[in-house]
């Protein structure tokens, strides 16, 4: 993994306006890379070509819900020769079923959940807390709650 590789963070929601603010947020708060997409499949197909830190996927998509698409990544990376280290992962959702969401923070890799609308600086800080390596922009900003 290079160090390119280490300052990338994908961003799996079908809420196109918040995945705009987060990766907008993301850009601004660290000095990273960020992929974004509506689209669970082109998700998975960036986790396939590219290596990335942190994994922000929601819990609840249409067909392909975050945790499945963790999971599909995480059977592919383990399949390879050598195996791939698989990012942690921070789910988002306002649908989502909060006794599954517990059930999933039990499983290796997945290190956060957060209930929309959230705060944007608490997802910051679990970026933080999951990549403590990636660097802090210069003139960090307070952000809104947003996900409403």
């Amino acid at each position: 993994m290079t160090d390119r590789d280490l300052k990338r963070i994908l961003v799996v929601d079908d809420d196109t306006s918040l995945t705009r603010l987060i990766s907008e947020a993301l850009r601004s708060r660290f000095r990273c890379e960020v992929d974004a997409t509506p689209n669970p499949e082109y998700g998975f197909e960036l986790a396939l070509k590219k290596r990335y830190r942190v994994f922000v996927f929601d819990f609840s998509m249409p067909m392909i819900d975050g945790a499945m698409l963790f999971a599909l990544i995480d059977k592919v990376y383990n399949h390879v020769n050598p195996p791939l280290v698989v990012p942690p992962l921070i789910l988002i959702s306002g649908r989502g079923d909060e006794a599954r969401a517990q059930e999933l923070m039990k499983e290796a890799g997945v290190r956060g959940f957060l209930p929309k609308p959230f705060a944007m600086n608490r997802l910051m800080e679990k970026i933080s807390e999951v990549a403590p390596d990636l660097e802090v922009a210069d003139g960090e900003s307070t952000f809104a709650k947003i996900g409403d």
